[in-house]
């Protein structure tokens, strides 16, 4: 369930900020010939990467997890099952910095929690670097450092029982951004994908997954952790009557809520290279999917939580703007 502070009790999965999947953008790339031929895919972890209190000085650490797994998931045939992924990991080099490997796996490979496949870039410098620039490999490109947080919405109205302040509560703020450009026959032959994003971390030597998230969620604290470690192939039946129910409490006729509970489920976000690009059937860093989501869970009562999108998005990849630290 991407989302900041996405484990429950708004705390961090495994208490780490570099665990913390907040956001997954899938979008065609601007400027690309043609809308069927490249595309931009973007996931972001470790909210307030800089702007965290000195009481806990590691979780503002501008590193990757070296002991995760960042991956994004692409299902192009409908069962929710991974037939493409891109697994990004995280080790250190000479002088400290950090460097990043990302493969790309097909068929079984992509079911694999372990990064398999062939390996597309490795050596890829990450950090907390303004000047950074992409890195190319082979007909794709990399990005990975600290970045501007594009995302935008009023968390501490929406935490007091959407009693709205109008402030953005991410403006200023930084993230960790994993962010590719690639061609869209690496994303499955049918012009309809299903796209995730999973982060898991070793423990004891075993791989075990703590975030995941296709759509800006808000799950009860009860089913955070659950969820952060399910698959997208058993939420309709894990949780497709419990949302129902979520719904009817806020404000929906029985049969409409689970028919509309039904339509977020799984948690995958949906991309379609043969329809307009808008949410939900892709994300791009500008679209309001906060008041989107809102307005779902409250049957169309709140249309709106007040801050628009930031204004200082690039114009070339990664999009992102440089960190504000």
């Amino acid at each position: 369930m991407s989302n900041h502070f996405s484990a429950a009790y708004l705390k961090f999965p495994g208490d780490d900020a570099r665990l913390d999947l907040t956001d997954l953008y899938v979008f065609p790339t601007p400027g690309a010939p043609g809308r069927t031929m490249r595309t931009t895919l973007i996931i972001d972890v470790n909210p307030f990467t800089t702007g965290l209190s000195a009481t806990a000085p590691f979780l503002m650490s501008p590193d990757f997890h070296p002991d995760a797994v960042y991956r994004i998931n692409i299902d192009s045939d409908g069962d929710n099952q991974a037939d493409a992924a891109f697994s990004a990991v995280f080790t250190d080099a000479e002088g400290g910095r950090q460097v990043g490997t990302v493969s790309y796996a097909i068929g079984d490979d992509a079911r694999r929690m372990e990064p398999a496949g062939e390996v597309i870039a490795s050596a890829v410098p990450a950090g907390f670097d303004a000047a950074a620039h992409p890195v190319q490999a082979g007909e794709c490109e990399l990005f990975m450092r600290v970045r501007s947080d594009p995302f935008f919405a009023d968390a501490e109205g929406a935490l007091h029982g959407l009693d709205w302040t109008g402030e953005d509560s991410f403006a200023g703020k930084d993230v960790q951004c994993i962010a590719l450009q690639v061609p869209d026959d690496m994303l499955g032959p049918d012009p309809a994908i299903s796209v995730w994003a999973t982060v898991s971390v070793r423990h004891d030597g075993t791989l075990v997954q703590v975030d995941r998230g296709g759509n800006p969620f808000i799950n009860p604290d009860y089913a955070k952790d659950r969820c952060n470690a399910g698959h997208p192939a058993d939420d309709v039946a894990t949780y497709l009557q419990p949302w129902s129910r979520l719904l009817q409490e806020n404000g929906y006729p029985a049969a409409e809520a689970t028919e509309a509970a039904a339509s977020v489920l799984p948690d995958v976000l949906h991309y379609d290279r043969d329809r307009p690009a808008a949410y939900p059937d892709d994300r791009s860093l500008t679209d309001d999917v906060f008041s989107a989501r809102m307005s779902f869970l409250t049957h169309g009562e709140v249309t709106s939580d007040g801050p628009s999108p930031h204004d200082d998005m690039l114009t070339e990849f990664p999009y992102l703007r440089p960190p504000h630290r």
